[in-house]
């Protein structure tokens, strides 16, 4: 009987609690690796993004009510709270992944949605002039968007390979690779998104420390390459006249329209639901979204938004400095950048000091395949600045004293 009653009352031995420092499963793990800062900061815009997706969602369903079709004024608000179910499991999955596993999930993604760039020409769905959507209905993905980030992970790869062979020809296979992806853009006609991935493929090659001599050659082949375009393009050649030559027969109504809605809000806003240019506006809950949330929350809030990309962009390369892998030097920085050009080429259109490329505005725009995408980018991006907190404290390290 004492025995008995001595189980009962002895203490148990407290296990470890779920995410402190003690908890060694998967969960705990990520919660104490993960930057936790650059998480919040996704969660933020990711807020904004709820936020403005409401204010635009009026004007957005009554441009696209008509006929028999009538759209909820909140109809684009309630969709992009379904798509946020499925990015941000999607997100949280793919930062938990191992860095090799994140590396090859990259390399399978970018070779299967680079077959898909082939078809999207033929088989893919024309919308305003562009096929750049492949499937139909519900399942409509436009295979760009995913291929984006899977593919600076990929060129970040194979030019980190030549730290263990420099007689690899990687830069010119990693151009090859570029220029394929960029025809096949090109034949959509898709010249924004031909501009990121030219863009991050420069910026990749420079991190590399490829010689001044072959990026002088790629800077003059760019120029020559917008003349070209300029010439025999005929989407480059529309909107580089829309923005440089601008007559009263240039159709500069899109830029026009987003201009005079950013301004008209003044420093702070004519308030949540107040905005009434919007309601002017094309596709105003995705590539004018920005312009919707000066209108209505004023310019204060634009350059708050312009902020949090630059501290997004600045954590990430901060986290850098101590990082000696080159494949994650790369492949990291690659993907902020491109990320960060992204937001920063949706904003410079919103206020008309670039041609209007039809890019969304990370995070904040509505889209499933945007949003989605970022989604999968952002979580490679946790993965790879992923950092046991505790690895350079340990005194079991042994550091070289160079003596």
């Amino acid at each position: 009987m004492n025995v008995m009653q001595q189980d009962r009352t002895a203490p148990r031995k407290a296990g470890p609690t779920r995410l402190g420092r003690s908890d060694r499963s998967a969960l705990g793990r990520w919660f104490w690796e993960i930057d936790r800062v650059l998480l919040l900061l996704v969660a933020v815009l990711i807020s904004i993004g709820l936020i403005a997706v409401a204010a635009a969602s009026p004007a957005a369903a009554q441009r696209y009510s008509g006929g028999d079709i009538t759209f909820a004024p909140l109809y684009y608000f309630y969709r992009q709270i379904m798509w946020l179910f499925i990015a941000i499991p999607v997100m949280i999955g793919v930062s938990m992944l191992p860095k090799a596993n994140a590396r090859r999930l990259c390399l399978g993604g970018a070779a299967f949605f680079t077959v898909l760039l082939v078809f999207v020409p033929i088989i893919g769905n024309e919308v305003n002039g562009a096929r750049r959507w492949i499937g139909y209905g519900f399942a409509q993905f436009q295979p760009s968007e995913f291929l984006k980030p899977m593919f600076i992970v990929s060129l970040a790869w194979i030019l980190s390979l030549r730290d263990k062979d420099a007689s690899l020809p990687v830069v010119p296979l990693t151009g090859l690779l570029t220029a394929i992806v960029a025809l096949l853009l090109m034949k959509q006609p898709n010249f924004g998104e031909t501009i990121i991935f030219a863009a991050a493929w420069v910026m990749l090659l420079t991190l590399s420390g490829v010689s001044m001599r072959i990026l002088g050659v790629l800077g003059v082949g760019a120029v020559v390459g917008v003349i070209l375009a300029y010439l025999f393009y005929p989407v480059a050649t529309t909107r580089i006249d829309a923005f440089l030559f601008a007559t009263g027969d240039t159709d500069t109504y899109q830029t026009d329209s987003a201009l005079r809605t950013l301004t008209s809000g003044g420093l702070f806003g004519a308030g949540p639901g107040a905005g009434t240019r919007k309601f002017h506006l094309p596709e105003p809950h995705t590539d004018y979204i920005f312009s919707v949330i000066g209108e209505e929350f004023g310019l204060i809030a634009c350059l708050a938004i312009a902020l949090i990309y630059l501290f997004i962009i600045a954590r990430v390369l901060i986290r850098l400095l101590h990082e000696e892998d080159t494949f994650l030097v790369l492949a990291t920085a690659g993907l902020v950048c491109q990320f960060g050009l992204q937001a920063l080429i949706n904003m410079a259109v919103n206020v008309q000091i670039a041609p209007s490329k039809g890019m969304t505005l990370p995070f904040i725009s509505y889209g499933g395949s945007s949003m989605i995408a970022l989604a999968i980018g952002m979580g490679l991006l946790l993965a790879f600045t992923r950092r046991n907190p505790y690895l350079h404290r340990s005194p079991y390290v042994v550091k070289w004293s160079g003596q």
